[in-house]
């Protein structure tokens, strides 16, 4: 595979070509964080992508922000979260596999073929799918529920950062970074944080 290929069509044109109507990229973002939601998206494209689309990773935020509009305007879109509570009582792996269930459900159409992002087949799964590796830098679809996910959960984060100060969520998303650390020995556990995460219980067991 090329490194440097962006994102196309092929996996969505080899669906309908089986016979699907409606193919939807299904992608998650916010697995390894240390607070916060996991956040998935279901997208359903209907027209052309913005130029540059591709992995949500590799784009700046300032990029991803700015093909927001265009990507809602081309699509169908669901967003789905799986919250603190539920990913400490399921684990991330089943908690992920929800927000990608109500990413699905808040779709305003039913797709009948589904590309999920990985080789993580979900229990749920009751239509014909293909688990894409790299997904999200081969099909547009995915491409494009990469993007939209990763800026939903950035933006709700920073929302986060105004009522918890002290974490740097604004800038690590809840990631376990050395401003994330210094924030919990200074500023203790929040209810955002997942407790059944390592680090996160071992602060509290101390």
């Amino acid at each position: 595979m090329d490194l440097f290929a962006l994102p196309d069509l092929a996996y969505e044109k080899r669906a309908l070509a089986r016979g699907a109507r409606l193919v939807a990229g299904l992608d998650e973002v916010g697995r390894g964080p240390w607070a916060g939601p996991v956040t998935a998206c279901a997208v359903v494209l209907l027209g052309e992508t913005p130029p540059g689309l591709t992995d949500s990773k590799k784009l700046t935020p300032r990029r991803r922000a700015a093909m927001v509009p265009a990507l809602r305007a081309c699509a169908h879109v669901g967003i789905g979260h799986a919250s603190v509570p539920e990913i400490d009582r399921l684990n991330i792996r089943q908690a992920t596999h929800l927000a990608m269930r109500r990413a699905l459900a808040a779709l305003p159409v039913e797709p009948d073929h589904l590309l999920i992002d990985g080789t993580d087949r979900p229990a749920w799964l009751d239509r014909p799918h293909d688990l894409v590796k790299r997904g999200d830098a081969r099909s547009l679809s995915i491409s494009a529920a990469s993007v939209l996910a990763k800026t939903c959960r950035d933006e709700g984060m920073k929302a986060l950062a105004q009522h918890f100060p002290g974490y740097g969520w604004e800038t690590n998303m809840g990631y376990g970074t050395q401003a994330h650390r210094d924030g919990l020995k200074c500023h203790g556990v929040t209810q955002h944080h997942r407790r059944s995460f390592a680090p996160i219980r071992k602060m509290l067991c101390l």
